[in-house]
């Protein structure tokens, strides 16, 4: 009895503070109060040894050997996941751990506008510091084949919303989360449109949906915006929309539209060409798709901005040129 007595003062006691001492240092957090995120980087390919001395190497400030064993007392050392990561105020080494694991990677974020142009799109994730920069020596065409070999022209193809990615991805994967994003919204928009449209696909749609996001100044007028350019569609009547000249201009435009503008012919130009323009000119948002395939139930044929972003509608030419006398000249 004496033997064992001694046998557990001698093995297994320490043993049990050790292990106490591992749980209690598990749960506490890794970086001092006070202590801002700390950005690391775990390589493919690494034994949990290398992980931790990853980290040490970047300046992580946990025991490496206690991380390891640890790790494989988890049972987690085989699926730590290689990646960027972000070390937050609190983290203890048991959630450092599982972070790992779960491959919990730091998220970072881009926010494409709703009215922006694809180029404008492809400048901000050139400018991401926290992206992976595979296209920015590809063409726009070039750059819609990795993405998409259903359509010719990028342009309004990609959802704007706010992305959130783990740093050092791909900008591929940016820009295939916008697509997919754009053509679910599209087609839910398109499943619950009004039978009466005169679009033929739900790209037409986009398109006029583009043209609104740019053409509203109020977000509770597109639905009559909308309105006014599906009569006109219906009527035959040419479009004779601004916004698609300033596309079809490109660089050219230096912030006025002259009349020479409006005569010139291009693919754009809706003064001199009937029908919507071959491709959108801008990135829609979800309430101009929803109004491009819901417009409002009206006869107006025009409209005219006041100059305090709303505007007033007309049926006929003759009330039109008095509401343009009289916010316009």
């Amino acid at each position: 009895m004496r033997f064992f007595k001694q046998l557990f003062l001698w093995l297994v006691a320490p043993a049990l503070c050790v292990a106490a001492g591992m749980l209690y240092w598990a749960k506490q957090p890794i970086l001092t109060p006070g202590a801002g995120p700390v950005d690391f980087t775990i390589q493919p390919g690494s034994s949990v040894r290398s992980v931790t001395e990853q980290l040490a190497a970047q300046r992580i400030p946990v025991q490496p050997v206690a991380l390891e064993w640890l790790a494989r007392l988890s049972g987690k050392s085989s699926r730590i996941k290689a990646g960027s990561y972000e070390l937050k105020p609190g983290t203890t080494p048991l959630r450092l751990i599982d972070q790992l694991a779960r491959g919990e990677f730091a998220q970072e974020s881009l926010s494409i506008i709703e009215g922006w142009t694809f180029r404008q799109m492809r400048q901000a994730i050139a400018l991401h510091p926290a992206l992976k920069h595979d296209t920015v020596a590809l063409s726009d065409t070039e750059l819609l084949a990795k993405i998409s070999t259903d359509f010719i022209l990028p342009e309004g193809l990609f959802f704007p919303d706010t992305y959130l990615f783990a740093k050092g991805v791909s900008d591929l994967q940016v820009y295939r989360q916008a697509h997919i994003a754009m053509l679910k919204r599209l087609a839910a928009a398109w499943d619950k449109r009004d039978p009466s449209l005169p679009y033929k696909k739900p790209y037409e749609a986009l398109t006029m949906a583009s043209i609104i996001e740019k053409e509203t100044g109020q977000k509770s007028e597109r639905s009559m915006i909308a309105g006014v350019f599906v009569n006109r569609l219906k009527t035959g009547m040419l479009l004779q929309t601004d916004p698609t000249v300033i596309y079809g201009m490109g660089e050219k435009f230096q912030g006025n539209i002259r009349k020479s503008d409006l005569l010139a012919d291009n693919p754009f130009n809706t003064y001199t060409r009937a029908g919507l323009p071959p491709s959108p000119i801008a990135l829609p948002g979800n309430a101009a798709i929803t109004a491009a395939l819901n417009p409002a139930r009206t006869e107006a044929l025009y409209f005219v901005a006041r100059g305090d972003g709303s505007s007033v509608f007309s049926s006929n030419l003759t009330d039109h040129i008095r509401a343009v006398n009289k916010y316009q000249r």
